[in-house]
């Protein structure tokens, strides 16, 4: 049985507004495709969260980060205070096939982001949000300010209504950039046959924290091409062009990496350094997506996708090192943090990183078909080795 529990106090103000960025209208695109553009963090611990005291908690974190609560208004996302996020209490056996798991958010309808809560043996509280309107920094300012109310402190804030185009301007100068090659397409590596359009999760926390630790990843995801070739995306944050700012906004850009096979990771790392000097993740917002995209120019090209194919092997992306002591509470404490990456339409795989302690926990997401699992255990079994060895 679930339940939802919904805080009943002020929402956030209306006077919340912003324009719909370029970086968000193709997460829309990307989401008419039917593949849900999510973000899902996980929190997990042994205590207690209470459904009622995270719902009064809820509405105040929202109203320092209004964007979280926010529905598209033609060319503008607004606050709005039926958007809230609600708490949803799943069983204590929920795991990562229940539907609370695999549902889309609606941007127009609301709300853009929710809570799940089950208790057990480990208490887990799980956000949701569209990745169309936040990133994973964003999102986390709301999620440690959501901790602060919690424990009786004042929430820090995050309500800018920059966009891109901020970031550009405080990049300058940005040297003009190539634009990757298209390809046909790498051949996948996890699976074949058709898909049920969910997505398959598997995790892995590996004794390690290594320094490049995306490269070190990527040269792994090399160890297994079926071709001599593939292609990476690494998302980049654009907030690095500007710290002061406080934004729930989704910005981040991407570079683009291609891949060899057996590629070394001080090589991958070395790449991945020298285009962000060059700041390649700037000047790739300056392309026309619509004639120069290097994964699909259009939404029927990118239905049209069979699942035998990929324009990119995999997306990579690090979320540093996490301070659990930031979601404790007094009646709570946090022993685990993870993410659940979402399906991209023209990616075979999305593996997800960040460092707790002296480990680095790993999920990786791919498509839900046959052989997929044993195909993606061998993958993780390759990063684990890698984050593992010493060089």
């Amino acid at each position: 049985m679930t339940a939802t529990a919904t805080a009943t106090a002020a929402a956030p103000g209306r006077s919340y507004a912003r324009r719909i960025s370029q970086i968000e209208r193709g997460y829309l695109n990307a989401n008419a495709t039917g593949t849900p553009q999510l973000i899902q963090m996980v929190i997990e611990g042994t205590g207690r969260l209470d459904a009622a005291e995270l719902a009064d908690a809820v509405r105040e974190s929202t109203a320092a980060n209004p964007g979280l609560a926010v529905r598209r208004k033609g060319p503008n996302w607004r606050a709005d205070d039926a958007a809230l996020p609600p708490v949803t209490v799943l069983p204590a056996d929920a795991g990562f096939t229940h539907p609370f798991f695999h549902r889309d958010l609606d941007v127009v309808a609301g709300p853009v982001c929710e809570l799940g809560l089950s208790e057990g043996p480990v208490t887990r509280l799980v956000v949701r949000a569209s990745h169309i309107v936040t990133d994973g920094r964003g999102l986390r300012h709301w999620i440690e300010d959501l901790f602060r109310a919690l424990r009786g402190e004042r929430p820090v804030g995050a309500d800018s209504t920059v966009d891109d185009t901020h970031f550009r301007a405080a990049a300058v100068p940005v040297p003009a950039a190539p634009v990757p090659a298209r390809v046909a397409g790498f051949p996948a590596i996890l699976g074949q046959g058709g898909a049920d359009g969910t997505a398959l999760w598997l995790r892995r926390s590996v004794a390690a924290t290594p320094s490049a630790v995306t490269a070190r990843v990527g040269a792994a995801v090399s160890r297994l091409l079926a071709t001599d070739t593939g292609r990476l995306i690494i998302p980049v944050d654009l907030r690095r062009h500007d710290r002061e700012v406080r934004s729930t906004a989704n910005l981040t850009s991407q570079l683009v990496l291609d891949l060899h096979r057996e590629d070394r990771w001080n090589r991958l790392h070395s790449q991945l350094l020298a285009a962000m000097l060059r700041k390649r993740e700037v000047a790739s917002l300056e392309r026309d997506f619509l004639r120069n995209n290097p994964f699909a120019n259009s939404l029927r090209e990118a239905q049209e996708l069979d699942g035998s194919r990929f324009p990119c092997t995999a997306i990579l992306t690090d979320h540093g090192r996490i301070d659990t002591e930031l979601y404790r509470t007094a009646h709570f404490r946090p022993t685990g943090y993870y993410t659940l990456p979402m399906l991209v339409p023209y990616a075979e795989m999305f593996l997800s990183t960040c460092q707790i302690d002296d480990r680095t926990e790993l999920t990786l997401s791919c498509r839900n078909r046959p052989d997929a699992r044993p195909a993606a255990e061998a993958v993780l079994d390759e990063v684990e080795r890698a984050l593992l060895a010493v060089d």
